[in-house]
C-alpha cells in the first residue's frame, strides 16, 4: 500500500486527477481519485508544518505565550439548496464550525463568500442568508467579513458558498491523527448516514415510508463537554464526505495504525438502512453533517462517552472500535456475524453534491 504524503487530509477537492494527466470534472470527494489529486498537485506545492498535521483545520501558534488559533475553510455546492433538516446556509456555518471543533478550538469568527448565478431569485438568497445568521447565532460565532461574485446564467448552478473560520484553542492539547496510539478507543457520537440519504431523497424526489432528515448540526457543545470532562482526547474527526469509513481510513493512514471497528456497535436507523439497501449504497460511506468520532485512551472512554452523549445529536455515543498496531495502516470492520473485512477508499463518491 502506498502511504499518502503527510498533508493529504488537509484538502478536500471535488476534481479528481485521471491517469491521463488531465483533470476530469467530477463531483464529490473522499475517493482514491481525489486523494491522487491532493497527493500529486496540492501537497507538493503547499507543503508546510500546519498542513503536515493532516487535520480538519490548521492549528497556528501566534507566538510565545500568545496561545493557538485554529483556521479552516470549506466550499459548499450542495444540491438542492434546501433539504429536510437544513439548507446550504446552515450547512456552510455548521460545516466550518465543526472543522474548528475537531481541532479542539472554540469557534469564534467566520467569513462568507457567495458565488451567485445570474437569475438567482433574491428571495432564495434572503432565505439562505437568514439561515446562516440563525446558525451562526446558535453556534456562538460571528460572520465578520465576506465577498460576493456573480457569474453568468448557467455557470453557477444557483449558489455556491465558501466559508472560512477562526477558533481559539483554549487548552494545551494536541488533538490530531499523530496523537493516536495503539490501545485507544474509537467513539462515535450518534447514528450515521442521514445527511447523504436526506439529500438524495430530496434531489431525486424519492418518498420513503419514514422521511429521512439531515443530521446537520453544530458539534462544538459536545466537543466542549468532552474537553471539559478531563479525558485525554487524542483525535477528533467529523464524518462528512466519505462518511465514517473514509474518516477512519484517513486517520489510520496518518497515524500508521489499524482501526478495528465493530459493525454491530454502529447505529444506522431503519429508514437510512432501508434506503441504502434499495439504492445499493453502503451507509459507512454516506456523508454526515452532525456526527464525529473521538479517539481517546481506554481509561478515559467511559467518561468521554458520558460527556459526548450529554450533548450529542442522534442518540448516545458508542464505543465502535479500538486502535491496534499495524505493519501497514488500515481499517477493518467486523460484521455482526463475526466476519472481518478491510474498508478501503471508494474509487469515486457515492453521492455527489452533498455538501
Amino acid at each position: 500500500m502506498t502511504t499518502p504524503p503527510p498533508n493529504a487530509a488537509a484538502f478536500s477537492c471535488p476534481l479528481p486527477l485521471s491517469t491521463r494527466a488531465e483533470i476530469q470534472i467530477a463531483h464529490g470527494g473522499g475517493g482514491r481519485l481525489t486523494q491522487e489529486l491532493i497527493d500529486t498537485i496540492f501537497a507538493p506545492a503547499f507543503r508546510n508544518a500546519a498542513l503536515d498535521a493532516r487535520h480538519d483545520g490548521a492549528a497556528l501558534v501566534l507566538g510565545a505565550g500568545t496561545g493557538k488559533l485554529a483556521f479552516t475553510t470549506d466550499s459548499h455546492v450542495v444540491s438542492p439548496l434546501f433539504f429536510p433538516g437544513g439548507d446550504i446556509g446552515k450547512l456552510a456555518v455548521c460545516g466550518t464550525v465543526n472543522d474548528l471543533a475537531m481541532c479542539g478550538a472554540r469557534p469564534r469568527w467566520l467569513s462568507a463568500g457567495f458565488i451567485l448565478e445570474e437569475g438567482l431569485p433574491v428571495e432564495t438568497l434572503r432565505r439562505v442568508v437568514a439561515s446562516m445568521a440563525e446558525a451562526a447565532r446558535a453556534a456562538g460565532v460571528e460572520i465578520v467579513t465576506g465577498d460576493t461574485k456573480v457569474v453568468e446564467r448557467g455557470k453557477g448552478d444557483g449558489l455556491y458558498v465558501n466559508t472560512a473560520g477562526v477558533g481559539v484553542i483554549e487548552r494545551d492539547v494536541a488533538i490530531a491523527p499523530a496523537s493516536v496510539r495503539p490501545g485507544d478507543i474509537v467513539l462515535l457520537s450518534g447514528d450515521i448516514g442521514r445527511h447523504g440519504m436526506a439529500i438524495l431523497a430530496q434531489r431525486e424526489g424519492l418518498a420513503f415510508e419514514s422521511p429521512i432528515e439531515s443530521d446537520c448540526a453544530c458539534l462544538w457543545p459536545a466537543v466542549e463537554a468532552l474537553l471539559a470532562c478531563g479525558a485525554s482526547v487524542h483525535c477528533l474527526r467529523d464524518l462528512t464526505r466519505g462518511g465514517l469509513a473514509t474518516a477512519t481510513i484517513e486517520i489510520a493512514e496518518a497515524a500508521q495504525v489499524e482501526l478495528a471497528l465493530d459493525e454491530g456497535a454502529v447505529e444506522v436507523t431503519e429508514p437510512v438502512r432501508g434506503a441504502c439497501e434499495i439504492l445499493g449504497m453502503d451507509p459507512f460511506y454516506v456523508a454526515n453533517e452532525g456526527r464525529f468520532i473521538a479517539i481517546v485512551p481506554e481509561a478515559d472512554a467511559e467518561g468521554a462517552l458520558a460527556a459526548i452523549s450529554s450533548h450529542a445529536h442522534g442518540g448516545p455515543a458508542r464505543k465502535i472500535g479500538i486502535v491496534r498496531e499495524a505493519k501497514r495502516p488500515r481499517v477493518t470492520l467486523r460484521s455482526v456475524v463475526g466476519v472481518e473485512r478491510i474498508l478501503d477508499r471508494l474509487s469515486g463518491e457515492q453521492l455527489p453534491r452533498i455538501c
